[in-house]
């Protein structure tokens, strides 16, 4: 019987035993404080904004108080709402009407790459519209990106967590990518791990124009971490953390649109690979559902309870990191089920022809 508990046991072992420690939240930012006075001329805030009323005036607020002469350019794609007449209250902020969806390209990136002809700057920030930065994150980042040689700086949100759903699920977000790609090895010249968070970006931007900006990712939906490989391969140097300080306004709350934020891109994730997405049903398998079985068998309790307790305390550092209780760490099976069954969600949804669905856009599987 020990094949109910070996597995899940090699996999939180390992996880906690590995080098590049995958579970810690030591690469991390936090804002310096105020820094009003912070010369920002070097840099152009890329923001593409699609329908973002609700929360594009807090967004450009929060880039008013990170110092001066910092130029924001807000592209706005196609919005039918009041995105435009929003951004355009703010002084220093340029609003540039988006051009319809080119053949090939996805919303975000086809955005951006029209911003991207108007940035003279040597720094672009590419952030996105339902991103605040608390005051004095921009000089952080410039002062990691001084320290570390970095010359692509991204930094994960911190997920709003206003319920039982979000608490369940969006810490684990977090953890699950960090496992996916360790931010250890991707900070690293290590060339096979690239991570990035696209919701907060700072890029040199000679380095952009080197890999040919956006137009070389202009199909892809996991833009982020394609754009940090793209940049790591051209020989520059990736950086990737954790921040408090970079607060995303868009509001979950339930499991529904959780659901959709995760399902419209994990099977993407897979590469639309059937096969890989059966390997990681038996990884979860293995790691989450037989252990909890292999309790009840005598023989291995001891070691399926060792498991378990690895698996939580894998966990305790990013529950902590964001200031939740350790007991939410009991719940992760139920909590990777969940993962698992959105990727599965996202491959029913590819089969059926629907690769991606955003901001009323659909993008076929045929593309």
């Amino acid at each position: 019987m020990l094949w109910l508990a070996v597995p899940a046991a090699v996999i939180w072992f390992g996880v906690l035993l590995a080098p590049w420690r995958p579970w810690s939240t030591r690469e991390r930012i936090e804002p310096l404080g105020d820094a009003a006075d912070v010369d920002c001329s070097d840099i152009t805030v890329l923001i593409p904004a699609r329908n973002e009323a609700d929360v594009i005036a807090q967004t450009l607020a929060s880039l008013q108080r990170q110092g001066r002469d910092l130029r924001v350019i807000v592209i706005d794609d196609q919005s039918e709402d009041d995105t435009a007449a929003i951004a355009c209250r703010f002084p220093n902020v340029e609003v540039l009407a988006g051009a319809p969806l080119a053949a090939g390209w996805a919303g975000k990136l086809w955005a951006l790459e029209q911003g991207r002809g108007r940035v003279t700057s040597p720094l672009t920030l590419l952030l996105d519209a339902d991103i605040a930065l608390q005051p004095g994150m921009l000089a952080a980042l410039l002062k990691q990106r001084a320290a570390s040689g970095a010359h692509f700086i991204s930094l994960m949100a911190d997920l709003r967590r206003t319920s039982f759903w979000d608490r369940l699920l969006l810490p684990a977000f977090v953890y699950f990518f960090k496992l996916l790609y360790p931010f250890h090895l991707s900070n690293s010249r290590f060339p096979y791990v690239a991570a990035a968070a696209g919701g907060c970006v700072l890029v040199e931007t000679s380095a952009l124009q080197k890999i040919g900006a956006f137009a070389s990712l202009r199909g892809a939906l996991i833009d982020d971490c394609m754009l940090a490989r793209q940049i790591k391969r051209a020989g520059f140097r990736t950086w990737t953390g954790m921040s408090r300080g970079v607060i995303s306004l868009r509001p979950y709350g339930s499991l529904q649109s959780i659901h959709q934020m995760v399902a419209r891109s994990a099977f993407t994730q897979l590469g639309y690979s059937t096969a890989l997405l059966l390997l990681v049903t038996a990884i979860f398998a293995a790691a989450y559902w037989l252990p909890l079985f292999a309790l009840t068998v005598p023989a291995v309790t001891a070691l399926a309870a060792a498991a378990l307790i690895a698996m939580m305390l894998g966990y305790w550092p990013t529950l902590r990191y964001y200031e939740l209780s350790p007991a939410w760490a009991l719940l992760l099976p139920l909590t990777g089920t969940l993962y698992l069954g959105m990727t599965w969600s996202s491959a029913i949804s590819y089969w059926r022809g629907v690769r991606s669905r955003w901001k009323n856009r659909t993008y076929d599987a045929a593309s």
